[in-house]
């Protein structure tokens, strides 16, 4: 299995030559989420907005920069691509954000478990577009077993220049953001490229879809 070291020098392969479309692209996702973040100080209507609109965004920020990984044409179409799966994206962020939350409240690990377990859901949406939200969850949690504490590591791997991004005032964020998303595209590369499938093992649940989900 590639090196979290090995995984980033992919990265930064996929990045050269397309830095400037890498960074200006992440800039216009943080300003779109800064406009969302100001408009949610509107009571009720304000956090509305904001809970339908980051999922697609969400989407489509992880679509582009999984683009980029694997040597295709990123556009501007691609960062808003969520928006064209709506329903399925916003499913996704809802059932990721309560399912979190959920582990979270019983404590900080298991929450941290489960937000690594969950973390492929949105690349699997984008390379399945015949599946919704709820299925996207538990093809990331099968693919994610014995892989959780390698994407641990790869994060870990990055605090380093989340320090050097804070003494640059936020700007190096700009080119710190598309190198740590690019990563993740890698990493969710080698995963399926190693899996035979990503579908998950039979519910011992049955037919219903809901039973189960945070097991």
């Amino acid at each position: 299995m590639p090196t979290s070291a090995e995984i980033r020098a992919r990265a930064r392969a996929s990045l050269s030559g397309k830095w400037t479309p890498a960074v200006l692209h992440f800039l216009l996702y943080y300003v779109v989420i800064f406009a969302i973040g100001l408009f949610s100080l509107i009571p009720f209507i304000g956090w509305i907005a904001s809970l339908l609109l980051t999922g697609a965004l969400t989407y489509g920020v992880m679509a582009f920069y999984l683009a980029l990984s694997r040597g295709e044409i990123a556009s501007t179409e691609t960062l808003f691509s969520g928006f064209s799966r709506f329903v399925e994206t916003f499913v996704l962020s809802l059932l990721v954000g309560i399912f979190t939350l959920l582990w979270s409240l019983l404590l900080i690990i298991p929450g941290i478990i489960a937000a690594l377990s969950y973390s492929q859901a949105y690349f699997i949406l984008k390379d399945n577009p015949g599946i919704g939200g709820l299925e996207a969850i538990r093809r990331s949690k099968a693919l994610m077993v014995g892989h959780k504490g390698r994407l641990f590591v790869l994060y870990l791997t990055f605090i380093g220049w989340f320090l050097l991004a804070g003494i640059t005032f936020g700007i190096g964020y700009l080119w710190l953001a598309p190198y740590i998303y690019t990563s993740l595209g890698h990493f969710y590369n080698d995963l399926i490229n190693r899996s035979a499938s990503v579908s998950p093992p039979p519910s011992p649940y049955g037919n219903d879809p809901y039973a189960g989900i945070i097991v």
